[in-house]
């Protein structure tokens, strides 16, 4: 599947709303969004950094001239300044909220080992209210004991078992190809 890096946008630069499918990728700084993203498409397209807040545009790349991969800037990262956070939660907001476009489906990735914080529950109560369908994504799974594992799940699931959560690993791979057909499925591609 071919996928091309599209466009970035920053503050009011429009969202490409060109009616193809759009699936969002959004979480905290560092919890992986990049690396999922080029898990899920087979190449390096999204950049990724060891350093927190890197990706502070929304980066659209176009799958299979089908639709888009979103990926949103990274949330809650402490040691960038206030505005400079600030900033991006509003553009996070922006996108989750102008209207323009409504994405077939928001993915939220959390860091398996640390669970569902405080920012992310924000944006799921967000995410609700603009009817946004979610998938969360428990990435870094690989880096949990058997029982670890276990019990971060039963914690996600149990205080939010109306969304989907997958277990996941960009590096191990584990569940990408499931994770990618649905979200190819939604998009139109087969």
């Amino acid at each position: 599947m071919r996928a091309v890096f599209a466009r970035g946008i920053r503050g009011s630069d429009p969202i490409i709303h060109d009616k193809k499918p759009q699936v969002a990728f959004v979480g905290r700084s560092n919890v992986g969004k990049s690396s999922t993203i080029n898990a899920l498409l087979h190449a390096k397209l999204a950049r990724t950094s060891a350093t927190p807040g890197k990706t502070q545009e929304i980066n659209f790349f176009e799958v299979g001239g089908k639709g888009y991969f979103v990926d949103l800037p990274g949330y809650g990262y402490a040691k960038i300044p206030a505005d400079a956070r600030e900033k991006i939660r509003k553009h996070i907001l922006w996108y989750l909220s102008g209207g323009e476009v409504k994405p077939k489906l928001l993915v939220l990735i959390i860091d398996a080992r640390i669970g569902v914080t405080d920012h992310d529950r924000d944006l799921i109560h967000v995410a609700r209210a603009e009817g946004h369908p979610m998938l969360l994504l428990a990435n870094k799974i690989d880096k949990l004991t058997k029982n670890e594992r276990t019990k971060a799940l039963a914690h996600i699931l149990q205080e939010f078992p109306d969304i989907s959560c997958v277990p996941f690993s960009a590096t191990k791979k584990e569940n990408v190809s499931a994770v990618r057909a649905q979200l190819f499925a939604l998009l139109g591609i087969k």
